[in-house]
């Protein structure tokens, strides 16, 4: 048997194949399923890309490890794609970037698969632009139990949106850089004040983008230590 080292570019066994999901407006988007080969999934993560119009896309690299890591290591399911008008090494969704309005329709239509193919425990994970749509779209969806933000920077959600969550007892997580571009954690504790329940992970020496693996590491043990405790810390090495 194999120790392979957990590194950047590691793509562990999984159950992978593309998917199309389609939306209540006729638009047909982009995606792949990664799931677990010898176990049923314990969790569910759809994963809410960056700002598509700065580059983000279902293949962000955090969403890529996701991928490539967690079905093997933690018996969870990664869904990603690529929101309306977004183009990846996977193709490109139909439709056209609406700023986080008709994106509803998109997250909506990723949660419906979940729900088709009976995928369990199903969290909404956002980078970025994608915690906006996680925030003012999550409290819609009943079988969403809970979301993790990463890079939280509010520039689309109101705090209206934000209040919603109060209606419901899902979980929210928000991991918040100590050098993010956009907000950093002390302004998060303020920005987020009208969820007092929120659970704000302070990321020491981080940036907005999680650069290098120490940063994917911290993400994905995170993660993974809110839908599948059982499973974290993740090991370093996989046996194959």
């Amino acid at each position: 048997m194999t120790q392979i080292e957990i590194r950047s570019s590691v793509e562990l066994p999984a159950n992978r194949k593309p998917i199309t999901l389609h939306t209540s407006d006729g638009i047909t988007l982009i995606g792949e399923l990664a799931l677990p080969i010898d176990a049923k999934p314990v969790a569910t993560l759809i994963m809410l890309h960056p700002l598509p119009t700065a580059g983000g896309f279902m293949d962000s690299h955090i969403y890529r490890k996701a991928a490539n890591r967690l079905p093997a290591l933690a018996n969870i399911a990664v869904l990603r794609f690529n929101t309306r008008g977004t183009s990846s090494p996977h193709g490109t969704s139909e439709g056209t970037f609406d700023h986080g309005n008709a994106e509803r329709l998109d997250v909506a239509a990723a949660y419906e698969f979940a729900l088709a193919n009976h995928l369990p425990n199903i969290w909404l994970v956002g980078w970025s632009f994608g915690t906006e749509l996680a925030l003012k779209y999550g409290p819609d969806f009943d079988q969403v139990v809970g979301t993790i933000l990463l890079s939280p920077p509010l520039h689309r959600t109101s705090q209206a949106e934000l209040a919603r969550w109060n209606q419901n007892t899902k979980r929210i997580i928000a991991l918040v850089p100590e050098h993010d571009d956009y907000l950093k954690p002390a302004e998060a504790a303020i920005a987020f004040s009208v969820i007092p329940r929120i659970e704000i992970i302070a990321v020491d020496d981080a940036k907005h983008l999680w650069v290098g693996e120490s940063a994917t590491k911290r993400v994905l043990n995170e993660i993974v230590g809110a839908v599948a405790p059982q499973f974290a810390p993740l090991p370093e090495t996989f046996s194959a």
